[in-house]
C-alpha cells in the first residue's frame, strides 16, 4: 500500500503490513536502500509472500511484519541503477548518528576520498526517504530491523542480543560501523537489533529455495532471541 511518503522525484514509497490480530512482536524489513542493489528489493518482495504463509512451529508467537521493499525508488529506476537517491545522497549514511556532522565528513573525505557514491548528504535526515524510515522507526517501534543489501555475501549485525550465526548460506562476518548508517543508528544508538543481510550479487536474485532458507533461519533466530522469555521493550 502507498505509505503517503514520496521520494525526491515524487515516486511513492510503498510498504506492506502483515499483522495477525494478536501480534505483539514488530519487525521492520527494508530493501533497496541502495538503488543499484536490485536483488535486495526482490528478496524483500519474495519475503512478503512467505510472511503470509503459516509455517508450523516457525515462530512461538505471531509477528507484525512491516516491509519497505524499495526505500530508494529513484536510484532503482535510474538507467543504469545507481546507489544514491536523486539528490546524490547515500541514504545509508544519512541517519542521525551522534556527532554525524564531524564523523560523516571525516568518513567521506578521508576514508572514501570524497567518493560521490558515498556522499552522506548536507545534514542528517536531509532526504525524504531517510525521514520516512526514521518516522517508521519512531511510530512502528520495531523490536527488530532487517536491512537487505548486496553484494558482499555475508551477514552483519548491530545492537543488543546475540547475532544470528547464519541465514541460509550467509555467515556472520561483521563489516564495521559507519557514521550515518542504519545499523549504527538503529542498533548502536537506539538499541534496536539490526540484522543486515548482504546478498552475494546485487543484480541476481537468489534461488527461491535460498530465499526461503534465509527466511526460515530468520524466523528461528527471531523466535529464540525476541520471542517469549526474551525481553521485549
Amino acid at each position: 500500500m502507498p505509505s503517503g511518503a514520496t521520494s525526491v522525484k515524487g515516486q511513492t514509497l510503498w510498504m506492506r503490513d502483515i499483522a495477525p490480530p494478536d501480534a505483539k512482536l514488530r519487525v521492520l524489513v527494508v530493501g533497496g536502500i541502495h538503488g543499484d542493489e536490485l536483488s535486495s528489493s526482490a528478496v524483500a518482495l519474495h519475503w512478503i509472500g512467505l510472511a503470509g504463509e503459516l509455517i508450523p512451529g516457525a515462530m512461538p508467537q505471531p509477528v507484525h511484519w512491516r516491509f519497505v521493499p524499495a526505500l530508494n525508488p529513484d536510484g532503482l529506476l535510474t538507467r543504469p541503477p545507481r546507489r544514491m537517491n536523486a539528490n546524490g545522497v547515500d541514504l545509508n549514511r544519512n541517519f542521525p548518528t551522534p556527532n554525524w556532522e564531524r564523523e560523516a565528513a571525516i568518513y567521506w573525505e578521508k576514508r572514501v576520498r570524497r567518493d560521490p557514491r558515498r556522499w552522506p548528504g548536507p545534514k542528517p535526515l536531509s532526504e525524504p526517504e531517510t525521514r520516512f524510515l526514521h518516522d517508521q522507526m519512531q511510530q512502528f517501534k520495531p523490536h527488530l530491523i532487517v536491512s537487505i543489501h548486496a553484494p558482499y555475501g555475508v551477514l552483519d549485525f548491530d545492537g543488543p542480543s546475540v547475532p544470528p550465526s547464519r541465514l541460509g548460506r550467509l555467515y556472520l562476518d561483521q563489516v564495521g560501523i559507519f557514521p550515518g548508517s542504519l545499523g549504527n543508528y538503529g542498533g548502536v544508538h537506539k538499541g534496536v537489533p539490526v540484522v543486515t543481510v548482504e546478498l552475494p550479487n546485487a543484480m541476481r536474485t537468489p534461488l527461491n529455495s535460498e530465499m526461503r532458507q534465509m527466511w526460515l533461519d530468520l524466523l528461528r533466530w527471531t523466535g529464540e532471541r525476541l520471542g517469549p522469555g526474551a525481553p521485549v521493550r
